[in-house]
């Protein structure tokens, strides 16, 4: 194992980094920060549903579930209980690109959290039982009624990639996945899974806080050296996109919600692209806040959309065009028809009228705020570094995030705009059934 320093720009990342990569594959990222004694240890694998092959969707969200469930030394329940009765907090998430665990810890204990972290990639799998494996898939069946099904425009996210990426895609579905694959599985077909992907040279551990990177790469080799590495891991599906869809698609859902409410939606560049960053740019003028454009002309304005639910964001996906959302509800009295009317128009004149030194100033500065409240903590700083080691091969690199969408112009946000044409437009309207309306 050779560890090395790495240079970081001061206008995004001002702490140091080293990083070292283990044997087997494993790579560390450690960002020392002695202002509080307080560590976060982050563990980024590089699997989340766009590798989950046909008939095992929803793998990578339940084995976010699994991870905590127990592993060969640690009895189940135990993790959280010894975080937590440490002073820590913990927890985990899956998206479409990736899968990562993380807990924040007193620094005294950042020992235990690697130990609880190796234990659980290398000795999951001798844990994992028959009753395991169905008590969590009954907890993701509830969590999709409670988060989807069962909660007005829950499913719009389900609906949305679906219309937005072409069957076969790798992010067609969401991470949420199929409950027909999830119960049709068994428990073998889950073991392997987690044998192929959770392993060492899949993964980045990321440590930030009052660590020196020295003690963190000994513990590293400590616990993590003995697991082996995985020869050939499959990587995930590839389907060639080029930009924007070839033409509009929409979907019409009449159900149990309050008032109507639309999603448009197209396929920019991918995360981490400049062509992405001004997609950012453009967002965040169109739809931050009360003073950005859809807001001051739909809310405040002709009054047609309620000001709590209108807004404009791209979904930070890096291996296809990624999407930007817009959406609004209807203010009462209000139509579907007059309502997509008047966020397309809005929409579209982002082309035509240019974004004014105000309007970028403002977004830019929203930015910023936006990046360093992900900076102030040691939690967002190893999330961050280990999303850029994993995604780009360089966790120095998310130095340079912010700076490029400083750098953005009033042109490239023009630029940027012309490419969202109605002709590749996703539409996906919610109308409430007869009586439901508020």
């Amino acid at each position: 194992m050779s560890a090395q320093p790495v240079p970081v720009a001061e206008t995004g990342y001002p702490w140091p980094i080293e990083t070292a990569r283990l044997d087997n594959g494993l790579r560390i990222v450690v960002s020392e920060d002695n202002s509080a004694p307080v560590v976060c240890v982050n563990l980024w694998y590089d699997v989340g549903s766009r590798h989950e092959p046909a008939g095992q969707t929803g793998f990578a969200h339940l084995f976010e579930h699994l991870m905590f469930e127990g592993s060969q030394h640690v009895a189940k329940t135990e993790h959280m209980k010894l975080v937590q009765g440490s002073g820590g907090s913990l927890n985990a998430t899956t998206n479409p690109d990736r899968t990562n665990y993380f807990q924040t810890l007193p620094v005294e204990h950042l020992e235990l959290g690697l130990w609880l972290e190796a234990d659980r990639m290398g000795g999951l799998v001798p844990a994992l039982t028959q009753e395991t494996l169905d008590n969590q898939r009954e907890v993701v069946k509830n969590e999709r009624r409670q988060r989807y099904d069962n909660v007005p425009y829950g499913d719009a996210w389900l609906r949305l990639l679906p219309l937005l990426y072409p069957p076969g895609h790798p992010y067609h579905h969401a991470t949420i996945g199929s409950m027909e694959d999830l119960n049709a599985a068994s428990l073998d077909t889950f073991k392997a899974f987690h044998q192929q992907y959770y392993a060492p040279n899949n993964a980045v551990l990321t440590v930030t806080g009052d660590a020196s990177p020295a003690a963190v790469f000994a513990l590293a080799e400590k616990y993590f050296g003995a697991i082996e590495a995985v020869p050939d891991i499959p990587p995930a599906p590839r389907v060639h996109l080029a930009g924007p869809a070839a033409e509009p698609v929409s979907e019409t859902v009449t159900g149990n919600v309050p008032a109507p409410r639309i999603y448009l939606s197209h396929r920019t560049h991918p995360f981490g692209t400049a062509g992405y960053d001004a997609i950012t740019v453009l967002a965040t003028v169109l739809g931050s806040g009360r003073g950005s454009r859809l807001y001051q002309r739909l809310a405040d304005g002709a009054r047609i959309a309620q000001p709590d639910y209108i807004g404009a964001y791209g979904v930070d996906l890096a291996h296809a065009p990624a999407p930007l959302i817009v959406t609004a509800t209807a203010k009462d009295g209000i139509d579907a028809a007059t309502l997509t009317a008047g966020v397309a128009e809005v929409l579209d004149g982002m082309a035509t009228e240019p974004v004014t030194e105000a309007e970028l100033e403002r977004a830019k500065a929203l930015l910023t705020t936006s990046w360093w409240r992900q900076m102030s903590t040691v939690g967002g700083r190893a999330d961050t570094l280990g999303r850029y080691a994993t995604q780009f091969g360089d966790a120095a690199s998310a130095a340079y995030r912010l700076p490029q969408w400083l750098a953005v112009t009033a042109q490239d946000v023009a630029d940027a705009a012309r490419t969202l044409n109605p002709e590749s437009r996703v539409t996906l309207t919610y109308l409430p059934e007869e009586g439901t309306e508020a």
